[in-house]
């Protein structure tokens, strides 16, 4: 990596370390291209890397059985992808999908350990962040049982529009109906409805975001409610749009 990389690096959990411990970690890691569809991290296998996404986000799917799987949480640079190597045990407990092209730092999990054993300060942040995974995690599961298809739909638009840094991304139907849980069928009714109210535009799998504000009325409680969560950990808004 150049001298300059540094200065572009805008993950979030990076950017909470000592400029000197910064640079340091900012060396050791990989630049990566994340490219929509790339499965970082297999259920109940070990996992080989850590990501910190910079400009895109990655999902991780839960599955139980034959359903249908189920996005717990989103990923982009407010987090990381492995945090819970930290705990001791080497096997993902979900699948890491990529749902939203970019670039990520990628490092080792050896050489993750190695970082976190040794510095204080990052074992701090992590550890702060296994707070905020936890608690978006907990809320997940109330989420997809109470709240209908449309505001959860309107959440998770508005989760993947603040990790995108963009106004246009790119979400298929399928990739909606993975992350909500439901059939493809479902999401084309809500969509349908968030776009005849004017919130979004949806043409062959590219999602436009036309009224912010419509949008968070739009949705459930619970995406506020992630926000504040990582805001009360970190002392600061994650999330730029709200800070505005």
């Amino acid at each position: 990596m150049s001298s300059q990389t540094p200065t572009l690096i805008t993950n979030l959990l990076i950017a909470e370390l000592p400029r000197k411990e910064r640079i340091k970690f900012l060396m050791i890691g990989e630049p990566v291209e994340l490219m929509v569809g790339d499965i970082l991290w297999e259920i109940d296998q070990p996992a080989s890397y850590v990501y910190f996404p910079i400009g895109g986000f990655i999902s991780l799917i839960a599955t139980v059985d034959h359903h249908h799987p189920l996005a717990t949480t989103l990923i982009g640079n407010e987090g990381m992808l492995g945090a819970t190597l930290a705990l001791g045990v080497d096997e993902a407990p979900m699948r890491g999908i990529v749902q939203g092209s970019g670039t990520a730092l990628r490092m080792s999990a050896a050489r993750w350990r190695r970082e976190l054993r040794d510095s204080v300060n990052l074992s701090a942040i992590l550890g702060r962040y296994l707070c905020v995974l936890i608690a978006q995690l907990g809320r997940s599961a109330p989420c997809t049982c109470f709240h209908e298809i449309e505001p959860r739909l309107a959440r998770w638009l508005l989760m993947a529009h603040d990790r995108a840094h963009a106004d246009q991304f790119h979400l298929t139907h399928e990739m909606l109906a993975d992350m909500l849980g439901v059939r493809r069928s479902g999401i084309s009714v809500a969509a349908g409805v968030l776009q005849e109210k004017q919130l979004i535009k949806y043409t062959r799998g590219g999602i436009t975001v036309l009224d912010r504000k419509g949008l968070e009325g739009a949705s459930c409680s619970c995406y506020l409610a992630l926000v504040a969560d990582y805001t009360k950990v970190f002392g600061v808004k994650v999330i730029s749009r709200l800070a505005a």
